[in-house]
């Protein structure tokens, strides 16, 4: 079997772009940004409450750095949103 796209010394020589998840990651950025603003918190406020420093916050808004389940429940703990509610919105924003 032949792969266009990986040489025959076994480097990979083009990218495949994901674009079925990219207005999925997209709508997921905007619900996490939307939540901390009908929580009250700045960024600044929010790394305060995780112990971390604004950048974090700000990176994983734009989409920079991703967040893991864990750090999400912290991310929605911080908030004061249950974490189960959060996985809903988002449920119901995917479909």
């Amino acid at each position: 079997m032949r792969f266009p796209h990986i040489s025959r010394h076994g480097r990979i020589t083009a990218f495949v772009k994901k674009a079925t998840y990219l207005a999925q990651r997209k709508k997921f950025l905007v619900l996490l940004r939307e939540t901390r603003t009908k929580s009250g918190l700045t960024q600044v406020a929010l790394a305060s409450r995780l112990l971390r420093d604004q950048t974090f916050v700000s990176k994983y808004e734009t989409g920079e750095r991703r967040l893991d389940i864990l750090e999400l429940r912290d991310v929605c703990r911080a908030l004061g949103v249950d974490f189960k509610d959060f996985i809903r919105d988002l449920d119901t924003e995917l479909r």
